[in-house]
């Protein structure tokens, strides 16, 4: 009987108004004024624990990858560095703020979300093995001309993909000149160098190498070197360094102090 009332009630309610009704139960039981999610304009307790938890991701200090405290948020499943990458767009871009054509790959559900609802904005996701983006992409080989986008999001990808420097170079020659993008990736800053070997394939190989069992690599600082050899200009941006804007040293809004945003230009 119960089984038929949830099945009728899914029938009766549209999607929309559950998910509605769901966010708004999981605001009132993780109530509290220590954090702030923008992405779903939540005030909560505190953020959830996430991550992985392979020898290797702490062994390298592996930031981004390794599990961890103060996360996911309880409402929206937001990560920290999906909260990051928001507050910078806001406070370090005019994203919001004039026309863009912006390329969103294996886009962040929440960030897509926000990004989806801005007028101003000319945007498409791609990714190459869901299919809940508007078209299937390859970024080692993509079909779209020279200097297509304004900008272009391309987080924890590069990881996953034999050739970077091939992708790379694909994203260099898709973003327009004085057009910027955003290259965020697992990175380890204790490796002398980016860490990768081509002849382990399995995944458990993978899983006890790299911490994941679809990664490639542990990049370590000369991720920078690969990004400059293809022709970016790179920026690391530590927003420690503001931290006044990027929610003070109470942390508000759950974010890895540990991480930088890779911003480069054309």
């Amino acid at each position: 009987m119960q089984k038929f009332f949830g099945n009728s009630l899914k029938q009766l309610v549209p999607s929309k108004i559950r998910s509605s009704i769901k966010k708004t139960s999981l605001r009132v039981a993780n109530f509290g004024t220590r954090h702030r999610c923008l992405l779903c304009n939540s005030n909560v307790k505190s953020f959830l624990p996430f991550g992985f938890s392979f020898p290797v991701l702490t062994e390298k200090q592996v930031v981004g990858g390794s599990y961890r405290q103060g996360v996911l948020c309880p409402v929206c499943t937001s990560l920290d560095r999906e909260r990051l990458l928001h507050l910078y767009l806001i406070h370090k871009t005019d994203l919001f703020n004039r026309p863009y054509k912006l390329l969103h790959v294996a886009p962040e559900p929440r960030l897509k979300e926000v990004l989806q609802s801005s007028p101003n904005l000319d945007y498409l996701t791609a990714d190459f093995y869901v299919d809940t983006v508007m078209v299937k992409m390859d970024i080692t080989d993509i079909q779209y001309p020279d200097n297509s986008f304004d900008a272009i999001i391309c987080n924890h990808v590069l990881e996953h993909i034999i050739d970077d420097g091939k992708a790379m170079s694909e994203l260099y020659r898709t973003l327009k000149p004085e057009g910027w993008a955003i290259l965020q990736v697992p990175i380890s800053h204790v490796l002398e160098s980016t860490y990768e070997d081509s002849s382990i394939v399995t995944k458990q190989g993978r899983e006890l190498a790299f911490g994941q069992d679809d990664h490639v690599r542990i990049y370590a600082d000369d991720y920078v070197d690969r990004l400059t050899q293809v022709g970016f200009k790179v920026k690391v941006f530590k927003w420690v360094d503001e931290i006044e804007v990027f929610g003070g040293e109470n942390n508000l809004f759950g974010l890895n102090k540990k991480e930088a945003i890779y911003c480069v230009s054309k």
